[in-house]
């Protein structure tokens, strides 16, 4: 049965909109069916769940009160940022109160010499890079929706990007963090400093997809921005030989700051549409970056170049200029984008595997889409073995939507029986949740959910996300329709 089907009716009435435009004022509450259906579903479009009202709180006050006045009338509420999610983070299941966090986007702080900033939960990622150009440091975590995904939902979903490899995900560079519990009561955990003593409530925070809270403000590490970069692109015949090339990296100590797979399919893509002049009979293209010292960035590119001509590369080609490594990470970035020229609707699967198992999980893959006869590009963070395999089909045709929906499945049972995970960066929202009871066994679902009821224990707070309920059993399975996020006809 449907999550969405589950969920407890309540009422919102207009006396409840009043006393919110009382608490965040007129402009800033939604409640009209027209203006509702932008917030009915996320990045992730299969469920999809208008709420009764979209509130826009300025100041962790006014999301104080909206918490307090949702708990005192019975009515769930969910946390939303940009709304990029790919796996329902942000649905709001049983309708009730969104609070749209996208107008608490201040830099309130930046202190390059304690290497820290404080940043509302609704910044842009990609406008904090841009406030900190020129200081000599940065934000290391960036996902390839930076241009549009905030900071609190990196946040909630303990995001990643393409640098992840060498410098961490975000809950490596988040130090502190205010947060709106479940009852209302405000509590800030950690701080600008490193390493607070007790319990990291900081890093139990991020990534638990707002369940124990809302985020809403933020300390976060700065970076020193690498004296040298190197950037390459490695020309592969096959992807089996890419992948192969990765593991040898990797295996000769290797830590590059970046190791971004794409395979054929993304590469024509991307030609037709932006003409990088990328080689369109090359059956997977690496994009590899080193950084470090001077001394040092020339050494590591030349053994993995050496690498990747043992490892079958066609060619490595090197950025000569700022602008050529611009240009490489910018295609990288808008690969996604391009995908829409390829087919009218999209599924993009988000799985972890050991990065020696790449191999095997690409080449299970190629086997999955030929069975099933949907065609699959790739593009993924190689280095992380976070694959992001990419099911082309037309959601009007019902049958190839079935076909796609076992193919991810299968995707995804062969992530765990490799020993990985059913996802890398994208959370499990209410997309996966039916994997929780293959992923982790009862007890430590028990675990979780103990730790979930003692921040949450009415369940009011973003309901129905990351854990089954029914005593994790899974018995709340959310039967998909449709497969994920589409793109454009």
């Amino acid at each position: 049965m449907s999550a969405l089907a589950d969920a407890p009716a309540h009422l919102v009435t207009a006396a409840f909109l009043d006393k919110l435009r009382s608490i965040v004022g007129d402009g800033n509450v939604l409640a009209q069916a027209e203006e509702l259906l932008v917030y009915e579903c996320d990045g992730y479009v299969v469920e999809k769940q208008t709420p009764d009202a979209v509130v826009f709180p300025t100041t962790t006050e006014q999301v104080s009160q909206i918490v307090k006045l949702c708990n005192a009338h019975h009515i769930p509420f969910v946390p939303r940022g940009a709304g990029t999610s790919l796996a329902g983070g942000c649905l709001p299941i049983g309708g009730g109160v969104m609070l749209a966090l996208t107008r608490m986007k201040q830099i309130l702080e930046v202190s390059v010499r304690d290497r820290y900033a404080v940043v509302q939960p609704g910044l842009v990622n990609v406008h904090l890079t841009q406030r900190l150009k020129g200081t000599g440091y940065h934000y290391a975590p960036d996902p390839s929706s930076q241009g549009a995904c905030t900071v609190g939902g990196n946040f909630a979903t303990n995001s990643g990007g393409p640098h992840t490899l060498k410098y961490g995900v975000t809950v490596n560079h988040v130090l502190g963090a205010e947060v709106v519990l479940p009852d209302g009561s405000v509590v800030e955990l950690g701080g600008p400093v490193e390493d607070s003593p007790g319990y990291d409530l900081t890093g139990l925070f991020v990534g638990s997809e707002g369940t124990l809270g809302i985020c809403t403000k933020l300390y976060v590490r700065l970076t020193r921005d690498p004296a040298a970069y190197r950037t390459m692109l490695g020309v592969f015949e096959t992807v089996d030989d890419a992948t192969q090339a990765i593991s040898s990296i990797i295996g000769a100590g290797i830590v590059p700051a970046a190791l971004e797979l794409m395979d054929q399919g993304i590469v024509q893509a991307l030609e037709q549409a932006f003409h990088f002049g990328f080689p369109l009979d090359a059956g997977a293209v690496l994009l590899i970056e080193v950084d470090g010292l001077e001394v040092a960035v020339d050494d590591e590119a030349e053994r993995i170049t050496t690498l990747c001509l043992a490892n079958m590369a066609r060619e490595v080609r090197r950025a000569k200029t700022a602008q050529e490594r611009q240009l490489l990470w910018k295609c990288r970035k808008q690969a996604f984008g391009a995908i829409g020229r390829l087919s009218p609707s999209y599924c993009t699967q988000d799985g972890v595997v050991p990065r020696t198992r790449l191999p095997e999980i690409l080449r299970f893959i190629t086997d999955c889409g030929l069975r099933h006869n949907i065609r699959i590009v790739n593009v993924f963070h190689a280095g992380d073995g976070n694959i992001h395999p990419i099911l082309l089909f037309d959601e009007r045709d019902k049958e190839q939507v079935e076909r796609v929906l076992k193919a991810s499945d299968e995707i995804l049972e062969k992530c765990i029986d490799l020993g990985g995970s059913v996802t890398g960066e994208h959370g499990i929202g209410v997309e996966k949740i039916s994997f929780m009871n293959k992923l982790f066994t009862p007890e430590d679902l028990a675990v979780m959910q103990s730790i979930h009821d003692c921040f949450n224990p009415d369940g009011q707070c973003s309901p129905g996300k990351m854990l089954p309920t029914s005593a994790g059993c899974g018995n709340e399975y959310v039967p998909r329709k449709n497969p994920g996020r589409k793109a454009s006809l």
